[in-house]
């Protein structure tokens, strides 16, 4: 049983090695495990103007072509606030998790999105994007709290979560410089 966790640990480290080597987008992931919980703070860089960032993130739709999305549809919309319905699914070694949510995202234009599940299979996801000017590109930071409620041992959510948010975030970033608003943003 030692030789297999081992394996394990051997494997990880390596597959994060590999990760750090190859980063355009500066991604970086800090996710700590506390009482059940997952608390991310995440951040990745892209040459975009804020405004642009801003509308790539609002264009919830964008979101179908994240690897994982497998459904999502806007519900509702109004001033200021956004209810989505997605639905994710993971392979996680021998676990299939299927999570489903709702999630009520609030706009302050071209600064940030919180965001918090209102009904869902998660026990509790809430958080922010922020979007922050830096020279000739801009910061996109991302805080959440996670509580799944799932039988997958938490060290193993912890990994993958890890490397899937990991691969997530530099899809974005890539997705964002390359984004083309479907209206001109005048930027503030």
């Amino acid at each position: 049983m030692k030789w297999i966790l081992i394996s394990i640990l051997s494997v990880m480290s390596l597959q994060a090695f590999a990760q750090d080597s190859d980063n355009p987008f500066n991604v970086q992931i800090n996710i700590k495990p506390a009482n059940g919980r997952f608390h991310i703070n995440a951040n990745y860089s892209v040459p975009i103007a804020p405004c642009n960032a801003y509308a790539f993130l609002t264009d919830y739709e964008a979101s179908k072509n994240i690897a994982g999305v497998v459904d999502l549809k806007i519900l509702s919309r109004s001033t200021n606030k956004v209810r989505v319905s997605r639905v994710l699914e993971e392979d996680i070694l021998f676990f299939h998790v299927e999570l489903k949510t709702v999630v009520e995202y609030t706009e302050v234009p071209y600064h940030q999105l919180s965001f918090e599940q209102v009904s869902g299979d998660a026990k509790l996801y809430k958080g922010t994007w922020k979007i922050l000017p830096d020279k000739n590109k801009t910061v996109v930071k991302y805080d959440a709290v996670v509580e799944l409620d799932s039988m997958v041992p938490m060290v193993v959510i912890e990994y993958f979560m890890k490397n899937n948010l990991h691969e997530r975030l530099e899809s974005m970033a890539q997705k964002a410089a390359q984004y083309k608003p479907p209206i001109v943003l005048a930027c503030k």
